[in-house]
Protein backbone atom coordinates (compact mmCIF):
# COMPACT_ATOMS: atom_id res chain seq x y z
CA UNK A 1 0.00 0.00 0.00
CA UNK A 2 0.93 3.69 -0.91
CA UNK A 3 2.27 5.61 2.13
CA UNK A 4 0.11 9.01 0.59
CA UNK A 5 -3.11 6.94 1.91
CA UNK A 6 -1.85 5.59 5.23
CA UNK A 7 -2.39 2.53 4.37
CA UNK A 8 0.70 1.02 4.61
CA UNK A 9 1.73 2.53 8.02
CA UNK A 10 1.64 0.50 11.23
CA UNK A 11 -0.93 2.84 13.27
CA UNK A 12 -0.35 0.40 16.35
CA UNK A 13 3.77 1.29 16.32
CA UNK A 14 2.82 4.87 16.34
CA UNK A 15 0.80 4.62 19.12
CA UNK A 16 1.78 5.94 22.13
CA UNK A 17 -0.61 5.59 25.15
CA UNK A 18 -3.27 7.10 24.06
CA UNK A 19 -1.71 9.06 21.31
CA UNK A 20 -1.51 8.46 17.74
CA UNK A 21 0.72 10.45 15.64
CA UNK A 22 0.54 10.56 12.22
CA UNK A 23 2.29 14.12 11.51
CA UNK A 24 4.80 14.18 8.80
CA UNK A 25 3.70 11.19 6.95
CA UNK A 26 2.86 12.54 3.55
CA UNK A 27 -1.14 11.50 3.92
CA UNK A 28 -3.32 12.78 1.53
CA UNK A 29 -6.56 11.37 3.13
CA UNK A 30 -7.03 9.88 6.18
CA UNK A 31 -7.32 6.24 7.15
CA UNK A 32 -10.62 6.47 9.08
CA UNK A 33 -11.23 2.69 9.31
CA UNK A 34 -7.75 2.09 11.04
CA UNK A 35 -8.18 4.40 13.44
CA UNK A 36 -11.60 3.83 14.34
CA UNK A 37 -10.06 0.38 15.80
CA UNK A 38 -8.07 2.02 17.84
CA UNK A 39 -10.53 3.33 20.32
CA UNK A 40 -7.81 4.13 22.73
CA UNK A 41 -6.15 6.60 20.47
CA UNK A 42 -8.06 9.63 21.79
CA UNK A 43 -5.01 12.41 20.67
CA UNK A 44 -4.78 12.51 17.48
CA UNK A 45 -1.98 14.20 15.48
CA UNK A 46 -2.75 14.37 11.81
CA UNK A 47 -0.50 18.35 11.10
CA UNK A 48 1.66 18.57 8.22
CA UNK A 49 0.56 16.19 5.81
CA UNK A 50 -1.09 17.08 2.64
CA UNK A 51 -5.19 16.70 3.79
CA UNK A 52 -7.72 18.74 1.41
CA UNK A 53 -10.49 17.43 2.70
CA UNK A 54 -11.95 15.12 5.31
CA UNK A 55 -13.95 12.24 4.69
CA UNK A 56 -17.79 12.03 6.16
CA UNK A 57 -17.01 8.84 8.20
CA UNK A 58 -14.45 10.58 9.90
CA UNK A 59 -16.79 12.01 11.92
CA UNK A 60 -17.66 8.46 13.23
CA UNK A 61 -14.41 8.57 15.65
CA UNK A 62 -16.18 10.69 18.49
CA UNK A 63 -13.56 8.65 20.97
CA UNK A 64 -11.45 11.89 19.95
CA UNK A 65 -10.84 14.36 22.41
CA UNK A 66 -7.41 16.16 21.39
CA UNK A 67 -7.29 16.77 17.46
CA UNK A 68 -4.56 18.73 15.75
CA UNK A 69 -5.40 19.37 11.67
CA UNK A 70 -2.44 21.76 11.85
CA UNK A 71 -0.36 22.87 8.67
CA UNK A 72 -2.63 20.83 5.72
CA UNK A 73 -4.72 21.77 2.67
CA UNK A 74 -8.04 21.95 3.95
CA UNK A 75 -10.74 23.85 2.57
CA UNK A 76 -13.66 23.18 4.44
CA UNK A 77 -15.08 20.48 7.08
CA UNK A 78 -17.07 17.94 6.98
CA UNK A 79 -20.90 19.62 7.67
CA UNK A 80 -21.43 17.08 10.91
CA UNK A 81 -18.19 17.58 12.18
CA UNK A 82 -20.07 18.25 15.44
CA UNK A 83 -20.66 14.56 16.00
CA UNK A 84 -16.99 14.73 17.68
CA UNK A 85 -18.86 15.45 20.77
CA UNK A 86 -15.66 14.46 23.24
CA UNK A 87 -13.30 17.10 21.55
CA UNK A 88 -11.89 19.52 23.83
CA UNK A 89 -8.91 20.62 21.81
CA UNK A 90 -9.16 21.10 18.10
CA UNK A 91 -5.59 22.86 16.19
CA UNK A 92 -6.52 23.97 12.50
CA UNK A 93 -3.67 26.49 12.02
CA UNK A 94 -2.66 27.27 8.88
CA UNK A 95 -5.22 25.47 6.26
CA UNK A 96 -7.47 27.26 3.81
CA UNK A 97 -10.92 27.58 5.64
CA UNK A 98 -12.92 30.24 5.12
CA UNK A 99 -16.00 28.88 7.08
CA UNK A 100 -17.13 26.36 9.92
CA UNK A 101 -20.00 24.12 9.20
CA UNK A 102 -23.60 24.83 11.33
CA UNK A 103 -22.74 21.86 13.66
CA UNK A 104 -19.63 22.95 15.01
CA UNK A 105 -22.09 24.47 17.75
CA UNK A 106 -22.62 21.01 18.86
CA UNK A 107 -18.78 20.73 20.29
CA UNK A 108 -19.86 21.50 23.96
CA UNK A 109 -16.96 20.44 25.40
CA UNK A 110 -14.42 22.64 23.01
CA UNK A 111 -12.16 24.18 25.13
CA UNK A 112 -9.23 25.10 23.09
CA UNK A 113 -9.47 26.28 19.22
CA UNK A 114 -6.88 27.92 16.90
CA UNK A 115 -8.03 28.73 13.50
CA UNK A 116 -5.19 31.30 12.70
CA UNK A 117 -3.59 31.81 9.30
CA UNK A 118 -6.95 31.01 7.81
CA UNK A 119 -8.39 33.15 4.98
CA UNK A 120 -11.47 32.94 7.11
CA UNK A 121 -15.03 35.07 6.52
CA UNK A 122 -14.02 38.87 8.18
CA UNK A 123 -17.00 38.38 10.55
CA UNK A 124 -15.47 35.10 11.63
CA UNK A 125 -11.84 35.90 11.90
CA UNK A 126 -12.99 39.09 14.40
CA UNK A 127 -14.97 36.79 16.53
CA UNK A 128 -12.14 33.80 16.66
CA UNK A 129 -9.16 36.66 17.27
CA UNK A 130 -5.76 35.71 18.07
CA UNK A 131 -4.28 32.47 19.89
CA UNK A 132 -1.06 33.25 20.78
CA UNK A 133 -1.23 32.33 24.17
CA UNK A 134 -3.46 29.23 26.25
CA UNK A 135 -5.83 31.98 27.46
CA UNK A 136 -6.91 33.46 23.91
CA UNK A 137 -6.81 29.93 22.51
CA UNK A 138 -9.47 29.17 24.94
CA UNK A 139 -11.03 32.28 24.60
CA UNK A 140 -11.23 31.75 20.58
CA UNK A 141 -13.16 28.60 21.48
CA UNK A 142 -15.57 29.88 23.76
CA UNK A 143 -16.32 33.13 21.15
CA UNK A 144 -16.44 30.67 18.46
CA UNK A 145 -19.28 28.68 19.73
CA UNK A 146 -21.32 31.08 21.16
CA UNK A 147 -20.92 32.49 17.15
CA UNK A 148 -21.49 29.06 15.86
CA UNK A 149 -24.53 28.78 18.23
CA UNK A 150 -26.09 31.90 17.43
CA UNK A 151 -25.68 31.11 13.42
CA UNK A 152 -27.05 28.00 14.32
CA UNK A 153 -30.36 29.85 16.31
CA UNK A 154 -30.37 31.71 13.01
CA UNK A 155 -30.65 29.07 10.66
CA UNK A 156 -33.37 27.21 12.91
CA UNK A 157 -35.26 30.51 13.40
CA UNK A 158 -35.00 30.76 9.50
CA UNK A 159 -35.89 27.03 8.78
CA UNK A 160 -38.80 27.40 11.12
CA UNK A 161 -39.60 30.14 9.74
CA UNK A 162 -39.32 28.81 6.30
CA UNK A 163 -41.69 25.50 7.52
CA UNK A 164 -44.42 27.97 9.05
CA UNK A 165 -44.54 30.06 5.45
CA UNK A 166 -44.17 26.63 3.83
CA UNK A 167 -47.23 25.40 5.93
CA UNK A 168 -49.32 28.36 5.72
CA UNK A 169 -48.35 28.27 1.88
CA UNK A 170 -49.86 25.16 1.98
CA UNK A 171 -52.88 25.59 4.01
CA UNK A 172 -53.43 28.28 1.47
CA UNK A 173 -53.39 26.19 -0.84
CA UNK A 174 -55.64 23.67 0.83
CA UNK A 175 -58.11 26.23 1.00
CA UNK A 176 -57.83 27.37 -2.25
CA UNK A 177 -58.19 23.82 -3.14
CA UNK A 178 -61.56 23.16 -0.83
CA UNK A 179 -63.13 26.76 -2.15
CA UNK A 180 -62.40 25.65 -5.72
CA UNK A 181 -64.00 22.30 -4.82
CA UNK A 182 -66.83 23.74 -3.22
CA UNK A 183 -67.18 25.95 -6.23
CA UNK A 184 -66.80 23.06 -8.34
CA UNK A 185 -69.77 21.50 -6.20
CA UNK A 186 -71.73 24.79 -6.01
CA UNK A 187 -71.38 25.17 -10.28
CA UNK A 188 -72.34 21.12 -10.60
CA UNK A 189 -75.63 21.70 -8.40
CA UNK A 190 -76.58 24.76 -10.39
CA UNK A 191 -75.91 22.61 -13.41
CA UNK A 192 -78.18 20.07 -12.19
CA UNK A 193 -80.53 22.00 -11.10
CA UNK A 194 -80.65 24.17 -14.48
CA UNK A 195 -80.70 20.97 -15.94
CA UNK A 196 -83.56 19.64 -13.65
CA UNK A 197 -85.49 22.93 -14.34
CA UNK A 198 -84.98 22.41 -18.07
CA UNK A 199 -86.50 18.86 -18.08
CA UNK A 200 -89.90 20.68 -16.11
CA UNK A 201 -90.38 22.81 -18.74
CA UNK A 202 -90.35 20.36 -21.11
CA UNK A 203 -92.30 18.26 -19.26
CA UNK A 204 -94.81 20.42 -18.87
CA UNK A 205 -94.79 21.76 -22.73
CA UNK A 206 -94.97 18.11 -23.64
CA UNK A 207 -98.19 17.71 -21.14
CA UNK A 208 -99.06 20.97 -22.44
CA UNK A 209 -98.90 20.16 -25.98
CA UNK A 210 -100.36 16.73 -24.99
CA UNK A 211 -103.74 17.84 -23.43
CA UNK A 212 -104.14 20.86 -26.33
CA UNK A 213 -103.82 17.95 -29.32
CA UNK A 214 -106.77 15.77 -27.05
CA UNK A 215 -108.76 19.00 -26.32
CA UNK A 216 -108.32 19.43 -30.64
CA UNK A 217 -109.11 15.71 -30.99
CA UNK A 218 -112.40 16.00 -29.20
CA UNK A 219 -113.15 18.61 -30.55
CA UNK A 220 -112.92 17.61 -33.75
CA UNK A 221 -114.66 14.73 -32.87
CA UNK A 222 -117.30 16.99 -32.24
CA UNK A 223 -117.75 18.64 -35.24
CA UNK A 224 -117.81 15.46 -36.88
CA UNK A 225 -120.36 14.72 -35.11
CA UNK A 226 -122.43 17.89 -35.43
CA UNK A 227 -122.93 17.94 -39.48
CA UNK A 228 -124.28 13.96 -39.21
CA UNK A 229 -127.10 15.57 -36.44
CA UNK A 230 -127.23 18.80 -38.08
CA UNK A 231 -127.81 17.08 -41.46
CA UNK A 232 -131.05 15.57 -40.05
CA UNK A 233 -133.55 18.33 -39.79
CA UNK A 234 -132.65 19.06 -43.24
CA UNK A 235 -133.89 15.98 -44.22
CA UNK A 236 -137.39 16.64 -42.43
CA UNK A 237 -138.48 19.50 -44.06
CA UNK A 238 -137.24 16.96 -47.96
CA UNK A 239 -139.31 14.66 -46.42
CA UNK A 240 -142.15 17.01 -45.83
CA UNK A 241 -141.31 18.38 -48.94
CA UNK A 242 -141.79 15.02 -50.66
CA UNK A 243 -145.10 14.42 -48.73
CA UNK A 244 -146.34 17.70 -50.35
CA UNK A 245 -145.52 17.10 -53.77
CA UNK A 246 -146.78 13.52 -53.48
CA UNK A 247 -150.08 14.94 -52.20
CA UNK A 248 -149.91 17.36 -54.91
CA UNK A 249 -149.29 14.45 -57.51
CA UNK A 250 -152.30 12.59 -56.12
CA UNK A 251 -154.24 15.68 -56.16
CA UNK A 252 -153.41 15.80 -60.01
CA UNK A 253 -154.11 12.63 -60.41
CA UNK A 254 -157.64 12.33 -59.02
CA UNK A 255 -157.99 15.83 -61.04
CA UNK A 256 -156.75 13.72 -64.16
CA UNK A 257 -159.56 11.11 -62.87
CA UNK A 258 -162.12 13.01 -62.91
CA UNK A 259 -161.47 15.30 -66.13
CA UNK A 260 -160.99 11.35 -67.77
CA UNK A 261 -164.54 10.35 -66.30
CA UNK A 262 -166.11 13.50 -66.96
CA UNK A 263 -164.65 13.43 -70.66
CA UNK A 264 -166.27 9.37 -70.52
CA UNK A 265 -169.60 10.77 -69.19
CA UNK A 266 -169.58 13.19 -72.07
CA UNK A 267 -168.26 11.78 -74.91
CA UNK A 268 -168.87 8.06 -74.95
CA UNK A 269 -171.79 5.83 -74.59
CA UNK A 270 -171.53 5.53 -70.86
CA UNK A 271 -173.39 9.28 -70.93
CA UNK A 272 -176.49 7.07 -70.35
CA UNK A 273 -175.24 5.30 -67.43
CA UNK A 274 -176.40 6.61 -64.28
CA UNK A 275 -173.41 6.87 -62.64
CA UNK A 276 -172.16 9.28 -65.61
CA UNK A 277 -176.07 11.08 -65.31
CA UNK A 278 -174.69 11.87 -61.66
CA UNK A 279 -171.39 13.11 -62.68
CA UNK A 280 -172.73 15.32 -65.95
CA UNK A 281 -175.10 16.92 -63.59
CA UNK A 282 -172.46 17.48 -61.08
CA UNK A 283 -170.22 18.84 -63.90
CA UNK A 284 -172.64 21.18 -64.89
CA UNK A 285 -173.39 22.64 -61.49
CA UNK A 286 -169.96 23.42 -61.23
CA UNK A 287 -169.34 25.07 -64.31
CA UNK A 288 -172.46 27.37 -63.45
CA UNK A 289 -171.11 28.17 -60.14
CA UNK A 290 -167.24 29.33 -61.94
CA UNK A 291 -168.95 30.65 -65.28
CA UNK A 292 -167.58 34.18 -64.22
CA UNK A 293 -163.47 33.10 -64.29
CA UNK A 294 -162.62 33.35 -67.47
CA UNK A 295 -159.15 31.95 -66.80
CA UNK A 296 -161.06 28.86 -65.24
CA UNK A 297 -163.54 29.20 -67.67
CA UNK A 298 -160.76 28.99 -70.48
CA UNK A 299 -159.11 25.98 -69.17
CA UNK A 300 -162.16 24.13 -69.07
CA UNK A 301 -163.14 24.71 -72.52
CA UNK A 302 -159.42 23.64 -73.12
CA UNK A 303 -159.75 20.30 -71.10
CA UNK A 304 -162.99 19.76 -72.87
CA UNK A 305 -161.35 20.10 -76.26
Amino acid sequence: MSRGSGKGLSLKDKLDGNELDLSLCDLNEVPVRELAALPKATVLDLSCNNLISLPSDFCSLMHLVKLDLSKNRLQQLPLDFGRLSNLQHLDLLNNRLVTLPVSFAQLKNLKWLDLKDNPLDPVLAKVAGDCLDEKQCKQAAVRVLQHMKAIQSEQDRQRQQKLQAEREMEKKREAEQRAKEAQERELRKREKAEEKERRRREYDAQKAAKQEMEKKTKKETVHTRKPASSSRPPQRPRHKFSWSRLVLRLLLFVLFCILCALAACKLTELQHQPLCVSVNTLYEDVVAALQNHKTLQNMLQHNSK
